[in-house]
């Protein structure tokens, strides 16, 4: 027998809906419940109504009969009956003979009967019997008075009350169910676009990003927290590019060196000081890519966040301060001058972050190396640390010839080295790391005019 698979279609089977087709179940339960109780807190009210109006009206037929006998009680019912008052009477004699009233047939005793009247027809149809509420109370004279009404006014006033809570009940369901399934088609058109999105990205569009509404709800926020994540693995994937590309540029030099050196010497050396100066040549251009390598590593490993895990509360004024003691002599040794400033508020209050001590001594190192390396003789390279708005901020600044506007922001890129610095040792590699270091702690890198010179500044207001 072939198999016939009934699926409800997308937009019904979604958590949207079935959350909003919950709550309308709910909130339907709810107004039925409060219906029930409306129905049986207003009949009970109508009841007790009914009740003390008949018993209201005993109470003045008695005394009318204590005051005027028997005739005056008779007059008075009859007086009632052609009057607007909807109650029906009776009055009897000791006999059972009926004197006055249009209550049917009344059982034997006193007290509080119900009482089914025969259907009364009229010209045009046959009414359905009625159902009275009677009080029957005893005569001096051995008679009876009875007061009754029509508890369908009860019936009509809570069949009133259940239609309307009915109704209620299935248009809260119509519109629970309803706006179930359009927050279904909004809530679809959203993960839709989502899909889109991550499906050209999948396909090697890596600029796709999830358009957002403005809204600010959960999804909004959901869009801009991918979309952030999206840009951070395009950064990644670009730097990785660009490592590639100058790994494959910057590391071509040395290699070339290497293997031409060796070559020179397996064609040329003739003697074994011949054969150990090209070993030693070879050795330190290896150790120069490895070193290259190793910053690399370096900087990846920064990067990607692991080592946040180390983070601890460590004294930048105190870094600066143990830092400056090892360039000191260095200083001198290069005819430079290496001077320290700490503000009195950053050495009073102390200028703690939260961070990686061993990353911001090698950076707070890479920068004094790179100021001594590319300034010259009788130069001053000045240490800082200060509380800005807050905030401590560690600087070097040296009086040298400075970099143009225009290249400082690349000597931040790895593997960058201007034309003046291509004589000079290093791999290019040293700012790079500083800028990693200060995208770690969340530290604002700016590289400023000092005038004269250059200064490099990072302020930590993140952590």
């Amino acid at each position: 027998m072939r198999r016939i698979n009934l699926r409800l279609p997308r937009s019904l089977r979604t958590a949207s809906f079935r959350l909003a087709t919950l709550y309308a179940g709910l909130f339907t339960a709810s107004v039925l419940i409060l219906g029930a109780v409306s129905l049986w807190t207003i009949g009970g009210a109508l009841d007790r109504q009914m009740s003390d109006r008949i018993g209201a009206e005993i109470a003045t037929l008695q005394a009318t009969y204590h005051s005027g006998g028997l005739a005056a009680l008779v007059a008075a019912v009859r007086a009632r009956e052609r009057g607007l008052l909807a109650l029906d009477f009776a009055v009897e004699q000791p006999s059972g003979t009926r004197l006055a009233g249009v209550l049917p047939r009344l059982p034997t005793g006193t007290g509080w009967m119900r009482v089914e009247a025969g259907p009364r027809s009229s010209d045009s149809m046959v009414e359905p019997p009625e159902h009275l509420r009677v009080l029957v109370t005893g005569l001096a004279g051995g008679g009876r008075l009875a007061v009754g009404d029509d508890l369908a006014r009860i019936d009509d006033v809570q069949a009133t009350v259940l239609t309307a809570f009915g109704w209620v009940a299935v248009l809260v369901a119509a519109l629970g169910i309803g706006g179930g399934f359009l927050m279904s088609m909004g809530f679809l058109r959203r993960l839709d676009a989502i899909t889109r999105t991550a499906e050209a990205i999948i396909a090697g569009e890596l600029s796709q990003r999830i358009p957002l509404r403005g809204s600010g709800d959960d999804l909004d926020r959901l869009a801009a927290t991918l979309n952030r994540m999206l840009d951070r693995i395009a950064a990644l994937m670009e730097s990785l590019r660009q490592i590639s590309n100058d790994i494959a540029h910057d590391l071509r030099t040395p290699l070339s060196r290497l293997c031409q050196g060796l070559s020179a010497a397996r064609g040329k050396a003739g003697t074994t000081a011949e054969y150990e100066r090209a070993i030693d040549h070879a050795i330190a251009e290896a150790e120069g890519i490895l070193q290259t390598f190793g910053a690399l590593l370096r900087i990846a490993q920064i990067e990607a966040g692991s080592r946040r895990a180390g983070f601890r509360d460590v004294d930048l004024a105190e870094i600066v301060a143990t830092v400056a003691d090892v360039f000191e002599p260095v200083a001198e040794d290069q005819h430079h001058h290496l001077r320290v400033m700490i503000a009195p508020a950053a050495r009073d209050h102390g200028a703690t972050i939260h961070g990686d001590r061993e990353l911001l001594v090698q950076a707070l190192v890479n920068l004094i190396e790179n100021a001594l390396r590319h300034t010259p003789d009788g130069s001053t390279v000045t240490v800082s640390v200060a509380m800005e708005e807050g905030a401590p901020a560690l600087s070097v600044a040296d009086d040298g010839p400075g970099v143009p506007e225009s290249e400082r922001t690349r000597i931040l890129d790895r593997f960058y080295r201007r034309e003046a610095s291509r004589t000079t040792p290093g791999s290019g590699l040293g700012l790079s790391l500083v800028a990693a270091v200060a995208e770690l702690h969340q530290a604002e890198l700016r590289v400023d005019d000092a005038a004269p010179g250059l200064r490099v500044r990072l302020r930590f207001s993140g952590l």
